[in-house]
């Protein structure tokens, strides 16, 4: 049964939480007008703006060089093995015999020794009359004009040169070759086309150092996000392509379905069910009390939910934050009066993260945490205010301590953000915390008599309501059984006494001992304590018949608290309060007169004690009985007393169906006959 409950209570606030978590979409189309503003209801990413800001950035970074200190050296060989092939060819020819050596021949053959350099991407070009002058020139000549060349080069190439500026040294190395008088006329238009085809860049880009850059440049360019609240598209503009495209990325088009957010709800309830189900599986109560317990759980949350959703319908005609309102401490302090702590504290801890889904800001983030704080800390201030036997007053008492602490939580809330406040705003925010601490209390004591009620728990309030002397039943008992009356006080407190001392609930047993004798009332003048200058009309009656009346006390009592619409807890301290016990004085009466009479017939009906409560009940209804019979009480009489009556219950099974123990029964006999010693002790006679 607890874990259909369960996830029953999953399943109602996963339907009350759903709607807040999707967000807003519209039925668009592209190249239509807007019918209203929109505005991005999450921050996203733009990856295309982002691609296109870092690709700028990029483009922005200036190529990284490299010279090269080599390459001087390089050209100035490279001359070198141009004027050696001039000369090589120039001695081949020589070594012909019997031939003379033909120009056209050596042009031919230096041609072809050239073919690499003519053809390279700058290749050198030499036309057929400027091969002929360097073929006509002496060797000697040659060398000199090469070394010429080589040092111009050189002295270019010694500085950085990039490849933008080529042509200008070129054009720079031609003309001071030209000038240079080292060089003859016929040769000079050679010179200056190798001078020039010598020229290279020796400072070039670093296409791996560059790349590098612009790659550190890309990363440090923050992602292009569209921005939770960022208006997308005004009221009357078109929906062009960019638009859309932003909607999109923001999930609002109608087209898109987003299974994140429901994914990640559930998770969230499937984790709270668990934790709900090991809290419950870890509770001693029995499994009707532990039905009751979820069923409060399940109705509190319901109704923190329902407000919550109420809230959230409104806040979007405030500018400010009115989540701030919502009563903090309301379910940790209805559950842990109507319930336990731990139930308390899981329901706080629930409802907190739920006010943070359901009471977010329009364009906050999905789970607004400065909320859940909120209502943390002063839902778990609330529960360890209060406990289950507070009154009224105390809990107004909390709701003030909460109100404060909510207060302070504000403080820190404005002071950390970083917000700009005006004083109006700082002024509700304030306001808002002072009235959800009040509005706790003031709902949780409208709201117990209700749960009470609808789930038959009996708090601490109700308890004290009941022991209102002018209660109609106490009334109803004080003028028809006086005796009984006064009977049931001294029980009271007895039992009272006694359960506070083994860890029961005294204020239940000192209330039902107030009514667990109201059956008396029916023929109050056949108990004794009634029969005030009466004769006892058992006298004069079979003792089958006062049997009946004794016996039937119990059960009447009962009825009449069901009529009332009294706790079960009090009805069944006057149906249990007897147990079976035996009816000892008429049923030796009856056996007088007949000696085969059935001892079952005289016990009462029952059923025995079901709880520590109604055992301390059941041992104080007989010890207050038999002590006042007593002549004259000592404390040794009374702890005689005491212990026979206990033993005698024990030996008669009155205590096998409830769990007090041996250890607990030795504390009620001590604790009794304290309470009793100090009501009949031994008083002083004063002289006459």
């Amino acid at each position: 049964m607890a874990p259909g409950l369960v996830f029953l209570i999953g399943l109602m606030v996963y339907v009350f939480l759903y709607p807040s978590i999707n967000g807003d979409t519209y039925d668009i189309q592209l190249f239509q007008l807007s019918d209203e503003t929109i505005r991005s209801a999450k921050t996203v990413e733009d990856p295309i703006k982002t691609e296109l800001e870092r690709n700028r950035v990029a483009a922005e970074i200036s190529p990284s060089y490299q010279f090269s200190d080599e390459l001087a050296g390089n050209q100035a060989a490279i001359i070198e093995s141009l004027f050696g092939y001039i000369i090589e060819v120039k001695n081949t020819a020589k070594e012909k015999k019997g031939k003379a050596p033909g120009m056209a021949a050596m042009i031919a053959d230096l041609r072809e020794n050239l073919r690499l350099m003519e053809t390279s991407e700058s290749g050198l070009r030499l036309s057929d009359e400027t091969m002929r002058n360097l073929l006509l020139l002496p060797d000697e000549r040659l060398l000199n004009v090469q070394k010429e060349l080589q040092n111009a080069v050189e002295n270019r190439l010694s500085e950085p040169l990039r490849e933008e500026a080529v042509p200008e040294v070129q054009n720079s190395i031609e003309q001071e070759i030209r000038e240079n008088e080292n060089i003859p006329a016929s040769v000079l238009p050679a010179a200056a086309s190798i001078a020039r085809f010598a020229i290279k860049p020796n400072e070039v880009v670093d296409e791996e150092l560059t790349e590098a850059q612009m790659e550190q440049a890309k990363a440090s360019v923050e992602p292009t996000r569209i921005l939770q609240g960022q208006v997308l598209v005004q009221e009357g503009q078109v929906i062009d392509r960019e638009v859309y495209r932003q909607l999109e990325l923001a999930g609002m088009t109608e087209e898109q379905q987003n299974f994140k957010p429901p994914i990640g709800l559930l998770l969230f309830v499937f984790i709270a069910m668990g934790l709900l189900m090991l809290i419950t599986k870890r509770s001693s109560a029995k499994e009707p009390e532990k039905i009751t317990q979820l069923l409060v759980l399940g109705t509190v949350i319901a109704v923190s939910l329902a407000l919550m959703k109420i809230i959230s319908l409104v806040s979007g005609n405030f500018e400010v934050n009115i989540a701030f309102l919502f009563p903090t401490a309301l379910a940790g302090m209805i559950i842990r009066m109507l319930t336990n702590e731990r139930y308390a504290v899981f329901a706080s801890f629930f409802t907190a993260v739920s006010a943070g889904v359901m009471l977010h800001g329009n364009y906050a983030e999905m789970v607004e945490m400065d909320i859940v704080l909120y209502m943390l800390v002063g839902g778990i201030t609330g529960i360890y205010l209060i406990e289950r036997d507070d009154q009224r007053a105390r809990l107004l008492q909390a709701s003030l301590v909460v109100a404060a602490v909510n207060i302070l939580y504000v403080g820190f809330y404005l002071l950390m953000g970083q917000s700009q406040y005006d004083w109006e705003e700082i002024s509700f925010y304030f306001s808002a915390a002072l009235v959800s601490g009040l509005a706790s209390g003031a709902l949780t004591i409208g709201m117990l008599p209700f749960l009470e009620s609808m789930f038959g728990k009996l708090s601490a309030m109700r308890l004290i309501e009941l022991s209102n002397p002018n209660h109609p039943l106490l009334k109803k008992i004080l003028m028809e059984a006086p005796g009984t009356y006064h009977h049931s006080v001294m029980v009271a407190n007895l039992a009272d006494a006694s359960c506070e001392a083994i860890g029961a609930n005294g204020l239940l047993a000192r209330v039902g001992c107030y009514y667990h004798d109201i059956g008396k009332t029916k023929m109050p003048q056949f108990f004794i304590e009634n029969q005030m200058n009466i004769p006892n009309p058992h006298d004069s009656i079979p003792p089958d018949t006062s049997r009946d009346i004794i016996l039937a006390h119990g059960k009447q009592g009962g009825d009449i608290l069901r009529k009332h619409k009294m706790p079960k807890e009090i009805v069944d301290i006057a149906m249990q309060h007897h147990g079976t016990s035996l009816l000892k004085f008429f049923h030796h009466k009856a056996k007088e007169g007949n000696r085969d009479v059935d001892e079952a017939l005289y016990r009462y009906t029952g059923p025995k004690p079901q709880t520590k409560e109604i055992a301390v009940v059941s041992i104080a209804d007989s010890v207050e009985a038999a002590v006042r019979s007593l002549k004259d009480p000592t404390s040794e009489k009374i702890k005689n007393l005491v212990d026979a009556i206990v033993e005698d219950k024990l030996k008669d099974g009155q205590f096998d169906e409830c769990d007090i123990t041996m250890k607990e029964l030795k504390t009620v006999k001590k604790v009794m006959c304290e309470t009793l010693n100090g009501t009949f002790h031994t008083r002083i006679e004063y002289p006459k």
